[in-house]
């Protein structure tokens, strides 16, 4: 199954609530997941926050390129709402 992000709103820190096509909401930190070249330099919370949603793609993205698998966010995400 393609799972697509919706929407995202931002938490504080490195933590995002994503709205997802299969009717969830699910609260992701990616603290833990900025390491490699791409994701380094989300480390910068200035970067970290000019996080959007890619439409073409449907999931997260930000200004330098990086970007994370719908299906991975919503995987690491906890569910904190069912969206009607």
């Amino acid at each position: 199954m393609f799972l697509h992000v919706t929407k995202i709103t931002y938490l504080g820190d490195y933590r995002l609530e994503l709205e997802f096509d299969d009717g969830t909401a699910r609260e992701v930190d990616l603290a833990p997941e900025l390491y490699g070249d791409v994701f380094e330099p989300l480390k910068d919370l200035d970067l970290f926050k000019q996080v959007y949603l890619n439409t073409d793609t449907c999931t997260v993205e930000w200004p330098n390129g990086a970007d994370f698998a719908p299906e991975f966010l919503h995987e690491i995400g906890k569910e904190v709402k069912k969206i009607a």
